[in-house]
């Protein structure tokens, strides 16, 4: 098998055991690439010299850390010293910041070798959406706004890479690509040195394709209690099925998805019981649009007062509020939200976990749209960790999964289920890569 086939997590292993180089991996990656990102577009600079001049000044290095290594895709509203971050947006068309983000520091010092930037939509927040296309089906999307970070995973370029979440933009690529992705605890990683739209909202997270490749991140993050979490046996799972308020949206493929993943832990011994959510949860999604579009307004000023009418509308709009949130709208919503967690989290006396739908269902065709986030926003406003898992596949042919919901930092018992559950949830033959 071609290196760049490997998980994360089976790269790692067989780096500490001297039986694959980093160099052999990133030149691997970069052949994927060089075949296959011409009709992806997940990437929008990838720098091959420099990548196997990393990874051989890496081969020399002891061992930096659980990362060591190992190829990282950066979502291009993520800084980076030594490449440029477009923001795809024009007025920052090779824009080259002057140090990295606190994320990419972060998996540089714990030997992640940074492969280049992917694709996404303008800002993370609207506007020019991206050129990257679902490598199930290139008339698809892979979603947004992570839009290159999830096809480079899922098309085997990448082994790991960055996203970044304030309605449903991390999960949901998961789940149109067929992969793993973790939306941590808001605040638990920093977002210093990425775009700002939501400070409420904002989550930075990462994409695998086991949940092993996630925990080595996790790892790398220090996550709370990381090392205290003890393994999880499904058997005797309390499992909690959240259709949430908005099972309207759900698509047909979305409904039968997520009934598999539930029939599926119950035969594995779980114990399955619906979870219905109170009334108020309802409000939740426009709650997060409001937050979203009131706190974008001074995210975007600065750039309407440089840029002005160069600016897409879309964000001038949000800069002059011309959406018209009001004072006591953000205050409402603030409320509703802060209400509705401790609801949630209460919830967690009678269950070890929560799965409910990651998507309404397959990627939608067109690269007009990145897909639609009814399923994402009420976590990432509530800030809760999320793992999306791959389950099965729609009538298309493009896959449809799942995520799993725990309360606000606990992050490491999320894992810890999610180990244990995937390979039952994930449980379908997988075909070869090509």
């Amino acid at each position: 098998m071609e290196p760049c086939f490997l998980t994360a997590a089976e790269a790692a292993a067989r780096i500490r055991e001297k039986k694959l180089t980093s160099e052999a991996l990133v030149r691997s990656c970069l052949e994927r690439i060089a075949r296959r990102d011409g009709d992806i577009r997940a990437w929008t600079y990838v720098d091959p010299a420099l990548a196997i001049s990393h990874a051989r000044e890496l081969d020399k290095r002891p061992p930096m850390g659980p990362l060591h290594g190992l190829p990282f895709g950066v979502k291009d509203v993520i800084d980076t010293a030594d490449m440029p971050t477009g923001q795809n947006s024009p007025q920052y068309h090779n824009h080259q910041p002057s140090k990295d983000a606190a994320c990419v520091t972060v998996v540089r010092e714990n030997g992640a070798l940074i492969l280049g930037k992917t694709d996404t939509v303008e800002f993370a927040a609207g506007g020019r959406k991206a050129l990257s296309r679902n490598p199930h089906n290139l008339a698809h999307t892979p979603g947004g706004s992570s839009s290159g970070s999830g096809a480079a995973v899922g098309d085997f370029m990448v082994p790991l890479a960055f996203g970044t979440q304030t309605g449903g933009s991390h999960i949901r690529p998961a789940a149109f690509n067929g992969i793993y992705g973790l939306k941590p605890t808001w605040g638990a990683v920093s977002r210093e040195g990425a775009k700002l739209l939501s400070a409420y909202c904002d989550t930075l997270g990462w994409y695998g394709r086991s949940v092993a490749d996630l925990h080595l991140v996790a790892t790398a993050f220090r996550l709370h209690d990381l090392a205290a979490q003890k393994p999880v046996s499904v058997r005797g799972l309390k499992v909690g099925v959240c259709k949430t308020p908005f099972w309207n949206k759900a698509e047909p493929s979305a409904q039968k998805t997520l009934a598999i993943a539930a029939e599926r832990l119950e035969k594995a011994g779980a114990r399955i019981e619906e979870l219905e959510l109170p009334a108020r949860f309802g409000g939740l999604n426009e709650a997060q649009r409001t937050l979203m579009y009131g706190e974008g307004g001074p995210a975007f000023l600065p750039e309407l007062l440089l840029h002005g009418s160069r600016l897409n509308e879309e964000f001038q709009d949000m800069a002059e509020n011309r959406r018209g949130v009001t004072a006591a709208m953000m205050v409402e919503a603030y409320d509703l939200v802060a209400e509705c967690a401790k609801n949630f989290e209460a919830m967690f006396a009678r269950f070890d976990t929560v799965v409910t739908p990651s998507a309404p269902g397959e990627a939608p065709e067109g690269l007009h749209t990145t897909g639609d986030w009814t399923f994402n926003s009420m976590w990432t406003e509530m800030h809760m960790p999320c793992l999306a898992i791959p389950c099965t596949t729609g009538p298309k042919g493009l896959p449809v999964g799942v995520q799993l919901v725990g309360p606000r930092y606990t992050d490491a018992r999320v894992l810890a289920v999610a180990a244990a559950a995937a390979p039952v949830i994930d449980s379908e033959p997988k075909k070869t890569p090509t």
